[in-house]
């Protein structure tokens, strides 16, 4: 595969690279960055010929999408595809101090939800400011899932106010032409479902849930996309690790440690890619994109070193019996598109 091939992205025919790059690693998730080395990462894959560049303002409470301001900036506008999301705006922590979950570092900021109409405006005018770029080419309703919120009670009301109000805020937004395509970007193929059915989307970020080691998407949600011509961009084309390290000790999965039965099918993956000379990790990045509606992958990196490993992972020949073995052995669903 051509890593800076394009592909529309759904119906709103936005052309994005078949490898994107995506910016929550730049936001000091797990471990902290040196502002040169999280700007020369992305650098890289700006230089690899990587178009489609993706973050959040969750990242780091806006560290992410400052150091994407710094890295775009001097590039020519149209020399790149933007996407960030809404759905939280952030506060100052007053006395309280700042909770900082999973980033190690990030800005003096707390997050507030609010999918409102006036709550995805005020995160997205906030965004434009951090980034300091007038204009996002691609716009998404951030992290409306159970996962997320905690409950399914919890995400439901959240869903009906995302409905309700980011959903109207996007679409005039897209109406006016200040973004190009709208989405939403969540963990959960339910959320990406109820979505679909409740609104006029261009396209969907979904995380980890279509991959080597995951296909019920193929049952209902791909097939709904592909009906109504929705775009997808995959991260966490690893599951959180465990695709790329393989079934080592301590592997991770779904941001936990790998529980025995993954490890086990993970083993037999990697069994399979020994007999045909097939790095686990290529094998990862490149199913998923076999699947007409997969328009991007976007995986993270810390260093320059990862992006051109992701780059050279995509172009990296995998033999047809490998993928047909896969399937013999139950690895793969029978009806799963593979590459070549």
């Amino acid at each position: 595969m051509d890593p800076i091939a394009t592909r529309p992205l759904g119906k709103s025919g936005v052309p994005v690279t078949q490898l994107g790059f995506g910016g929550a690693p730049l936001g000091d998730l797990y471990q902290r960055l040196p502002d040169a080395q999280a700007i020369q990462t992305m650098a890289k894959a700006l230089e690899l010929g990587v178009t489609l560049v993706d973050t959040s303002p969750l990242y780091g409470h806006g560290l992410s999408e400052h150091r994407f301001g710094q890295a775009l900036r001097p590039r020519p506008r149209d020399s790149y595809v933007l996407s960030t999301k809404v759905g939280r705006y952030f506060v100052s922590p007053g006395r309280g101090g700042v909770d900082r979950g999973t980033w190690a570092g990030g800005l003096e900021f707390n997050p507030v939800f609010d999918y409102s109409y006036d709550g995805a405006m005020r995160s997205f005018e906030q965004s434009l400011m951090r980034l300091g770029i007038s204009s996002v080419d691609i716009l998404l309703i951030h992290d409306v899932d159970i996962w997320t919120h905690g409950s399914r009670e919890a995400y439901e009301q959240r869903l009906q106010e995302a409905l309700a109000g980011a959903t109207k805020a996007l679409l005039k937004l897209r109406e006016e032409g200040v973004v190009k395509a709208i989405g939403v970007g969540v963990n959960e193929v339910e959320a990406c479902m109820r979505f679909a059915e409740g609104g006029d989307f261009d396209c969907f970020l979904l995380a980890g849930r279509y991959t080597l080691l995951e296909q019920t998407a193929l049952d209902d949600f791909l097939p709904l996309c592909q009906r109504r011509n929705i775009g997808i961009m995959l991260g966490g084309p690893y599951n959180s690790g465990i695709l790329a390290t393989g079934a080592v000790p301590g592997a991770r999965y779904n941001y936990k440690e790998a529980p025995p039965e993954i490890l086990e099918r993970v083993g037999r993956i990697e069994a399979v890619c020994r007999r045909h000379g097939v790095p686990l990790p290529a094998a990862a990045i490149q199913f998923p994109l076999a699947h007409p509606v997969v328009a991007s992958m976007i995986p993270g990196a810390v260093k320059p070193e990862e992006v051109e490993r992701n780059h050279a992972l995509i172009a990296t020949p995998i033999p047809a019996e490998f993928w047909a073995e896969l399937k013999r052995e139950g690895l793969v669903r029978e009806d799963a598109p593979v590459p070549g």
